[in-house]
């Protein structure tokens, strides 16, 4: 289809208003309509990046990565902390036509190597406080991999006075399904597999978050998530570029700062995880959240209706509880806006896809109420795995469902609950049991911040339950109160037969227990 005639950035004509075919026709189109409106902000700086500069930002980008012998579709590692920096070179990457593979600061260089080697990653951004581990990794790597030292608080692109007015993009624009980001699982049970996600994939995403919560130029989101995550680069750096809005990005998220930057900034979402709603509510100098805020957003991870009850009570806005996968562009439930409508203990309806239940023995669907593995279909699901076709045959098949590995049900209303994941269901004595039953019965303890149940092998029922908390501060409960409490809220059979104290349970970047690595006895 021809687009209409208009001004350009950097050659390229304005979009029609018909959904954008790629993220760089999205840039084009918001920094041809409202080229000087904010679209972030960084608090640490008190810098904003327009769209319009985010837009030149790009075409600069693209400049140097073609400079440096990359064409469209090659990978662009991105190893940097929170900032306007990361934000530029995240979309530029996306919108030059390259694939963004963003890398967890959380990675240890043996991690980074294999991640880096698997990913066929032609060159990487790095802000100079990760630089030492980015060289052990790469020292581990029988190839070359051009390396780009980048500020993480400067305020260009590398390369940016190399775009001249009326240059124009030196790689072809890509496809609807052609390649933008890669992401790599958490690798709870083996090595991490790289989930490649289309044009498409992405901006279904950002159109699901836009739609779902209703959210418009004027809205501006706090982004505390870090944007080496599928959710902080779907919902709060995408979404905004979609539907023309704003974020504001601090470098991590802090407790003791969290509401005064809603309120400063002026904030009217907030796009959180469980774990951080834990401990906003265990911060006692805050009793209601700022005026402008709308709603706040939970994430990445079950929220147990105790810590969603309490924190609407104590700060008096809405909690809109989701869901989403890597594997999905990050959402696939939301519940409404509207909170006599929604399901607490629920990610929600389907938005912008579909969804079923199956039977996990016979993939065949089940009625509502019965449980199964949950199974989604739409343009947010993943091409697939790169270098695995095995893993992406099991993942996706031949009918386009991507089979999640999540355990749950649908009720009459299309609303579904999350019981566990087919991997960590725990099996005892032939009674299936979801750890996340254990784990709400653990958080209803006065003394308990967080938990996680998991199942360990037993010669007698095949698998026993133990579990692991984490105190909250001043509490001194012990193994045997935690244990006689759940004897009273779950009955004998289902109380864990061990049950540890530890500073802290494993998580992956986004803030979601990794369950299984409690089987390695990873405490923190």
């Amino acid at each position: 289809m021809k687009r209409p005639s208009s001004a350009t950035i950097g050659g390229a004509t304005a979009v029609e208003r018909a959904a954008p075919r790629s993220v760089r026709a999205l840039l084009e189109r918001q920094a041809l309509e409202r080229p000087d409106a904010t679209y972030a902000i960084c608090p640490e700086t008190g810098r904003e990046l327009s769209f319009g500069r985010l837009a030149r930002a790009s075409l600069s980008l693209a400049a140097l990565l073609a400079s440096q012998g990359l064409a469209a579709g090659d990978r662009v590692g991105l190893f940097l902390p929170n900032g306007l920096q990361a934000l530029r070179l995240f979309v530029g990457t996306m919108a030059a036509g390259c694939v963004a593979t963003p890398l967890s600061l959380l990675a240890q260089p043996q991690q980074l190597a294999y991640v880096l080697e698997h990913s066929d990653c032609r060159v990487v951004f790095v802000a100079p406080g990760q630089r030492a581990t980015l060289e052990d990794a790469l020292a581990r790597i029988g190839r070359h991999i051009a390396v780009v030292v980048v500020d993480p608080d400067d305020d260009a692109v590398p390369g940016e006075d190399a775009a001249a007015a009326g240059a124009v993009w030196p790689l072809t624009e890509p496809l609807r399904d052609g390649e933008a980001l890669m992401m790599y699982t958490s690798g709870t049970t083996g090595r991490p597999k790289g989930a490649v996600l289309s044009q498409r994939n992405v901006l279904a995403g950002a159109r699901f978050v836009s739609d779902a919560h209703e959210l418009g130029p004027a809205d501006r989101v706090l982004a505390v998530l870090p944007l080496y995550h599928i959710n902080a680069q779907i919902v709060t750096a995408l979404a905004p570029l979609l539907h023309g809005g704003s974020l504001v990005l601090p470098r991590r998220f802090s407790v003791g700062a969290f509401w005064g930057l809603a309120e400063e900034y002026r904030c009217t979402w907030l796009n959180v995880v469980p774990t951080m709603i834990a401990y906003l509510l265990d911060a006692p100098d805050r009793t209601t959240a700022p005026a402008g805020v709308r709603f706040c957003r939970s994430a990445s991870a079950p929220l147990a209706p105790e810590l969603h009850r309490a924190f609407e009570a104590r700060f008096g806005i809405g909690v809109i509880e989701t869901m989403g996968l890597t594997e999905t562009a990050a959402p696939v439930f939301s519940n409404p806006l509207d909170p006599a409508r929604r399901r607490i203990g629920s990610p929600g309806r389907a938005f912008g896809c579909e969804a079923r239940v199956v039977d996990p023995a016979t993939g065949r669907p089940v009625r509502d109420g019965v449980p199964g593995e949950i199974q989604i279909r739409g343009d947010n699901v993943m091409l697939g795995y790169y270098k695995a076709p095995d893993e992406t045959a099991k993942g996706l098949g031949d009918d386009g469902w991507l089979r999640t590995g999540d355990l749950g049900y649908r009720d009459a209303d299309g609303f579904y609950f999350i019981t566990g994941r087919l991997k960590e269901l725990i099996i005892k004595g032939g009674e299936n049991i979801a750890p996340r039953e254990i784990d709400e019965a653990l958080l209803r303890h006065p003394g308990v911040l967080e938990a996680a149940a998991v199942g360990v092998p037993d010669p007698a029922y095949g698998q026993e339950i133990e579990a692991a908390v984490v105190l909250r501060p001043g509490a001194s409960s012990s193994e045997a109160e935690l244990q006689g409490f759940c004897r009273v809220e779950l009955g004998p059979f289902k109380t864990p037969r061990a049950i540890r104290i530890v500073q802290a349970l494993p998580k992956g970047p986004s803030g979601k227990v990794q369950r299984l690595k409690l089987l390695d006895g990873v405490t923190a």
